[in-house]
Formats: structure tokens, sequence, C-alpha cells
């Protein structure tokens, strides 16, 4: 472990994404139905994927960057 201080300045903001997802997908999910109504389910759901996106490549670039001693 070379810097803690700079890990956790990378991995907490990576986990609030983590919980911005599942929240977004539970809101997503309990209001499908009103959503598909207004035509505008597909566009939470495109957004809701994109944040999942940048989560994981978040997670991925913390891995490589701790895997390679720069972290």
């Amino acid at each position: 472990m070379k810097n803690n201080k700079l890990r956790l300045a990378w991995i907490i903001p990576n986990v609030f994404c983590y919980l911005m997802f599942i929240g977004f997908s539970s809101f997503v999910l309990v209001n499908a139905k009103d959503l598909q109504d207004i035509n505008s389910l597909s566009i939470w759901v495109f957004m809701m994927l994109l944040l999942l996106l940048v989560s994981l490549i978040g997670s991925y670039r913390i891995w490589t960057w701790i895997k390679e001693g720069k972290m």
C-alpha cells in the first residue's frame, strides 16, 4: 500500500457512484409503468446504464493503478 489517502480519494466517489446506480435503478423499477406512460422510460434506462458503465470503468482504472503500484 503506497498512499492510502489517494486510494480513498478515488475509491469513495466510486462507491458513491455504485450507490447512486442502486438508488437510480430502484427508482426506475418502482416507477417503470409511469415512465413508460410518458414515453421517457428508455431515457431513464439509458442514463442508468451509462452510470453503471462509468462506475465499472472507474473501478477498472482504480484496480489497474493499484496493480501497477501507482496508488
